[in-house]
C-alpha cells in the first residue's frame, strides 16, 4: 500500500484531535504533567483512530463505489480485503500497547486500559458496520470519544472522578452534533436543525465555567467563536459548505479539549491542546479530513 493511499484512508489530518481528547481525559483524571506513558497511550489511540477510518473505507466500500468512486477501494489503489487486515491490526496493536501502560508505567492500574481499548475496537467496529441508515449512529460516534476519554483516564487512576465523566458527556454531545451533519455531506444540505442544539450543550457549560472561573473566558470564547464559523458555513449552504464545516467542527474538538482543561485548571496543558487545533487545521489542508 503507497503511503498517500494510507494517509488519505486513516484521515490522518484529524489526528491531532485524538491526541487532545487523551491529554484532556489524562488532565480530567487527575494527571497533573505528562509522563513517559503518555507517548505510548498516544500511539495507542492513534492506531485506534486511523485502524478505525481503515475500517470505514472497508465497509463502506459498496456505497463508495457508487457515491465516491474517487476513494482508494473503488478507485482500485487498494484492495478491500488488505484494508480490512491493516484496521484491525492497527486496533489490536492499540489494545497491546494499552495493556504495556497499565501492566508496567506510570499508575499501573493493571488491565483496565485494556478493557476499556477492547470496548473502543467494539464500538469503532460496530459504528463502520451499521452507520448507514442508523439513526443512533451519532451516539455510537460519541462514545467512541467518550472511550478515548475513559481508556486515557484508566491509564492514570482506576477510579475515574466526575470531572472526567462531565468532560466525556460534553464531548459525548459535541459528537452526536458534528456527526449528524457529517452523515449529510452527501446530500449538500441539513435536512433538519435540531440535532444541532446537541452543540449548543459544551457551550452553555463553558459559559457556566467562565463565570465561576474567569480565566477559562478565553478559551470558551475561542470554541464559540469557531462554532459560529462553522454553523456559519451550515447557513450560508454554497457549494461545499457542508464539508467545510465538518472539517471545522472536527477540528473544534481540539477547543473543546483545551476548555475542559483549563476548566480543571492546567492552563498551560490546555494551551497545549490549542496547538492540536492549529495543527488539524494546517493538516486538513493536505489530507481530506471527511
Amino acid at each position: 500500500m503507497k503511503l498517500r493511499t494510507a494517509l488519505r484512508l486513516g484521515r490522518v489530518s484529524n489526528l491531532p484531535t485524538v491526541w487532545t481528547n487523551v491529554l484532556s481525559g489524562s488532565v480530567l483524571a487527575g494527571a497533573g504533567a505528562i509522563g513517559a506513558e503518555f507517548a505510548v497511550m498516544l500511539a495507542a489511540f492513534s492506531l485506534f483512530y486511523t485502524g478505525g477510518m481503515f475500517l470505514n473505507d472497508a465497509f463502506d466500500a459498496a456505497f463508495d463505489a457508487a457515491q465516491r468512486p474517487e476513494r482508494p477501494i473503488p478507485s482500485g489503489e487498494v484492495g478491500r480485503g488488505e484494508v480490512y487486515r491493516w484496521g484491525y491490526g492497527m486496533m489490536a496493536a492499540g489494545i497491546a500497547l494499552l495493556a504495556v501502560v497499565g501492566l508496567g508505567m506510570g499508575a499501573r492500574t493493571g488491565l483496565l486500559p485494556a478493557v476499556a481499548g477492547l470496548m473502543l475496537a467494539a464500538t469503532i467496529t460496530y459504528y463502520d458496520w451499521r452507520h448507514k441508515g442508523n439513526v443512533f449512529s451519532p451516539v455510537v460516534m460519541g462514545l467512541c470519544r467518550v472511550l478515548v476519554y475513559v481508556g486515557a483516564g484508566l491509564c492514570i487512576t482506576r477510579a475515574l472522578p466526575d470531572a472526567l465523566w462531565i468532560g466525556a458527556a460534553l464531548m459525548l454531545c459535541y459528537l452526536i452534533g458534528l456527526t449528524y451533519i457529517a452523515k449529510q455531506e452527501n446530500l449538500g444540505k441539513v435536512e433538519s436543525l435540531w440535532p444541532l442544539a446537541f452543540l449548543a450543550v459544551p457551550v452553555a457549560w463553558g459559559a457556566w465555567r467562565a463565570l465561576a472561573q474567569p480565566v477559562t473566558g478565553a478559551f470558551w470564547l475561542l470554541f464559540s467563536a469557531w462554532m459560529l464559523v462553522a454553523l456559519w458555513y451550515l447557513r450560508r449552504r454554497a457549494k461545499g459548505d457542508i464539508p467545510r464545516a465538518v472539517v471545522s467542527l472536527i477540528a473544534g474538538i481540539s477547543l473543546l479539549d483545551a476548555l475542559l482543561i483549563a476548566g480543571a485548571g492546567s492552563l498551560a496543558l490546555a494551551v497545549l491542546a490549542l496547538a492540536g487545533f492549529g495543527v488539524t487545521l494546517f493538516f486538513q489542508r493536505y489530507i481530506s479530513g471527511t
